[in-house]
């Protein structure tokens, strides 16, 4: 699974100019689904959110996760993130897990990530979302499992 985390100050989903998430300080996170990847990927990759220390401690390093800042947790869908950009001027998407697979891991990681994190928000698998962000930083880092 690939993680797209960006740290952010506030962040938001919306679908038909509705409202569907939102999050104040924390993460905001595009996942991409390929066709090798199982339950015990997205594990992996969950566990990897919230322990990647990318929030400032005391002394402005980047030394703090995202739950010892108790920081908000927003998690989209995006398949075009596993997407085949090697040769050409137009991606491929025989990469990308097929609708069903992607939606059954997305739905598996949004469950455990609202099992061990206290606050998480989630965009809408295959919906059309305007995803709107405030970057903190800017911090952006691509994670796989």
């Amino acid at each position: 699974m690939i993680g797209l985390l960006q740290r952010v100050v506030e962040a938001g989903v919306d679908i038909d100019n509705e409202r569907v998430a939102s999050i104040g300080p924390g993460l905001l996170v595009l996942v991409g689904v390929r066709p090798e990847d199982d339950e015990p990927s997205a594990e992996r990759l969950l566990s990897r959110l919230l322990q990647y220390r990318v929030f400032a401690d005391e002394a402005g390093k980047m030394n703090l996760s995202l739950g010892q800042v108790r920081g908000d947790l927003l998690l989209v869908p995006q398949f075009t993130l596993a997407a085949d950009t090697h040769k050409g001027l137009r991606p491929g998407f025989s990469t990308a897990a097929p609708p069903e697979q992607g939606r059954q891991l997305f739905d598996y990681l949004v469950k455990a990530a609202r099992g061990r994190h206290e606050r998480v928000e989630t965009g809408v698998f295959g919906a059309h979302m305007r995803v709107s962000l405030t970057n903190d930083g800017p911090v952006t880092f691509w994670l796989e499992s």
